[in-house]
């Protein structure tokens, strides 16, 4: 079951933090618990990406962006992602964890989030983000416009370019579906 109580706990911690400026960095702190634990008795992998929700989704309420959402009517999507698991984390570890916008393209929105277990970087991943409407997906040069006027986004890093070519050479649908 996804964890509303603790996104609702993220909402009311940080609805009163400082503003965030949209290419800043959002740091929140979460809890590895039992009902988090696969049978290694480690973070379980799927749990890991619905803890990483728990730091987005915050991120987007201070750096603005569900503002324009809830104005334009727009819903946000997760368009793909890429994930690295480094070091295990265990019951009743304290994560901290780092999201930010690394920048993004003509279609999508690119975040990376980390996350730390005693100074150690134990996972990170990177998300292709949509924005969408009625029509389909919102440039997110638009998006960019309404929450922070003139801003232009960085040059995407080489490995993250890399990525979206790779993902642009993926079949779909997957040949494995068929």
């Amino acid at each position: 079951m996804y964890p509303f109580f603790r996104l609702a706990l993220e909402v009311v911690i940080h609805r009163k933090s400082r503003a965030l400026g949209p290419m800043d960095t959002h740091v929140s702190f979460h809890r590895c618990w039992p009902w988090d634990l696969d049978v290694f008795a480690e973070l379980n992998n799927g749990r890991t990406l619905t803890i990483y929700d728990l730091g987005r989704l915050p991120f987007g309420m201070r750096a603005g962006l569900f503002r324009v959402l809830r104005k334009n009517a727009w819903g946000l999507t997760m368009a793909g992602a890429a994930v690295r698991y480094r070091r295990r984390i265990r019951l009743f570890d304290r994560i901290e964890m780092r999201s930010r916008v690394i920048g993004w393209d003509a279609r999508f929105m690119y975040v990376e989030q980390s996350m730390s277990v005693r100074g150690q970087v134990a996972g990170h991943i990177v998300y292709r983000s949509a924005v969408t409407d009625a029509e389909g997906l919102v440039p997110p040069q638009r998006v960019a416009d309404q929450i922070a006027p003139g801003l232009h986004t960085p040059a995407l890093p080489d490995w993250v370019k890399a990525w979206v070519e790779a993902e642009d050479l993926r079949p779909w649908p997957p040949e494995i579906a068929t």
